[in-house]
């Protein structure tokens, strides 16, 4: 959504500038050389960073709601059919984004909608890899869920990137400003752009549900429902063996004994997460998920563009290379974190993690101060966001979610990751929808909130975090309790 945020026909058509006609040179100053002019100036309106608030934000509040859906929604219809089901959702919401009416609030139910689908299939995915991967693999494809995250949206910024450069560089009417003196100041200019780059998500929407309707259902929820013959019918298929193989019948007791397991443990009730023993653990992951928002991550990631445009970088730089290398960036930097989780052990990386992020906030906003001195501080300042970016992506971009999954005994696991997930979503909804107003009260300064921030992270991870690397249910019983 970064780069659809920038272009100028979304933003004219949604009301968050005007356009007089008047036009702009390749490094962004006004001009009426008809030689020199290379994009349109845009007017700001007053409401834009409320607009664009609300637009950005109703995506990540469709998405928290999702997620309290999944868990239901998957035990209920199964893991396969409701990722289905989602991708459905998620293409209804896409065509209602690229279709939508001269009103922020319809293309803000079309994002409501696709949040719904993501938020749950978000929950679900991980789930269904884990249940239907061979043992002997499971952890390698559990971790390329999140390496195949950062890689759709890498693509994603290289298709809205190639968008925007041939729809917005010496676009028609530069420089005429008589003719469009004639017309309102509001009156559209051609919407091809941005219906064609959300309309273009139709395409892994309906692909995701076509491709899943050729898996299987998973093994463990078939046995959740007294489906056994199934789920050993399933499990033979993926181990590519009989069902009387050694192996297959291996994992279907596994798989036995661990729903029997689920079953013996009983229902629970969310009050069970703040007893005694169990408390310090539901607060460490509330406390996680919130800090993990509150770095500044999502600030960068949705709105980048308008970030390197404010350091002084030129529209092409700032919406077609540098997204496109920050997210780079955000790709490669999940291998250290794949490594290191298991080596370094998680209470580790958060440390080290919000150290890194709180000193790369700092020397962006100190280099983006010095601009107008030269060029080299605009890349030192570019430089600081990918390196903050780097740093969390290894080290608090995966470490909550794994963290919150082991740490629950099996009897409340569940519901102590809902919580963390819903914190993780309604504080994702809060940056996404202050953040377009930070920055455009704070400007660059919004980077010393956000260091405070993680100055506070730091305090957290290194007092108040425990390790659970390589613990027994039992020890961490017995350290969350303050006995060990």
């Amino acid at each position: 959504m970064n780069v659809v945020l920038v272009m100028d026909a979304f933003r004219i058509f949604f009301k968050f500038h005007s356009w007089n006609g008047s036009a702009l040179d390749e490094n962004g100053k006004e001009t009426t050389d008809k030689s020199k002019m290379m994009y349109r100036k845009l007017d700001e309106a007053k409401n834009k960073a409320t607009l664009e608030g609300l637009i950005t934000s109703s995506f990540v509040l469709g998405a928290l709601c999702g997620a309290l859906m999944a868990t239901y929604l998957g035990e209920k219809y199964g893991r396969q059919k409701t990722i289905m089901i989602g991708a459905c959702i998620f293409t209804c919401g896409a065509i209602i984004q690229g279709i939508s009416a001269r009103h922020w609030a319809m293309i803000a139910v079309g994002r409501l909608i696709t949040g719904l689908s993501i938020g749950c299939n978000g929950v679900l995915c991980p789930t269904y890899i884990s249940e239907v991967a061979p043992a002997k693999i499971r952890g390698t494809l559990s971790s390329c869920y999140q390496l195949m995250t950062t890689f759709g949206i890498i693509v994603a910024a290289i298709i809205n990137s190639i968008v925007w450069y041939f729809t917005n560089s010496t676009p028609k009417g530069l420089g005429d400003t008589a003719a469009r003196a004639n017309q309102h100041m509001w009156d559209e200019v051609p919407n091809f752009e941005w219906r064609f780059a959300l309309l273009f998500q139709i395409i892994p929407g309906l692909g995701l549900a076509i491709l899943m309707s050729f898996l299987p259902k998973s093994p463990r929820w078939l046995c959740s429902k007294d489906r056994d013959e199934e789920a050993l019918q399933v499990l033979a298929k993926l181990n590519a063996a009989s069902t009387e193989d050694e192996l297959v019948q291996s994992e279907l007791k596994a798989i036995q004994e661990d729903v029997a397991a689920t079953r013996a443990a009983g229902s629970s009730s969310f009050g069970e997460l703040f007893s005694p023993v169990i408390r310090r653990r539901t607060f460490i992951t509330f406390l996680m998920q919130l800090f993990q928002q509150w770095t500044g991550i999502n600030v960068i990631m949705y709105y980048q563009s308008q970030i390197y445009d404010e350091i002084g970088f030129s529209k092409f730089m700032s919406t077609v290379v540098l997204p496109i290398i920050n997210n780079f960036v955000n790709f490669i930097s999940t291998f250290p974190g794949m490594w290191g989780i298991e080596r370094l052990g998680r209470k580790t990386l958060l440390v080290i993690g919000a150290l890194m992020m709180m000193v790369f906030h700092i020397s962006t906003w100190a280099c983006s101060t010095q601009t107008n001195n030269g060029k080299v501080w605009q890349y030192l300042a570019v430089a600081s966001v990918f390196l903050f970016v780097f740093s969390f992506a290894w080290t608090w971009g995966p470490v909550p979610w794994v963290y919150q999954a082991e740490v629950f005994p099996l009897r409340v696991r569940v519901k102590g990751s809902a919580v963390g997930t819903v914190s993780n979503f309604l504080n994702n909804w809060i940056i996404a929808f202050v953040g377009p107003a930070l920055m455009k009260a704070w400007s660059t300064k919004t980077f010393l909130l956000f260091a405070a921030a993680c100055l506070l992270v730091w305090i957290y991870s290194q007092f108040y975090v425990i390790e659970c690397k390589g613990l027994s249910i039992d020890e961490m019983d017995a350290k969350m309790a303050g006995k060990a």
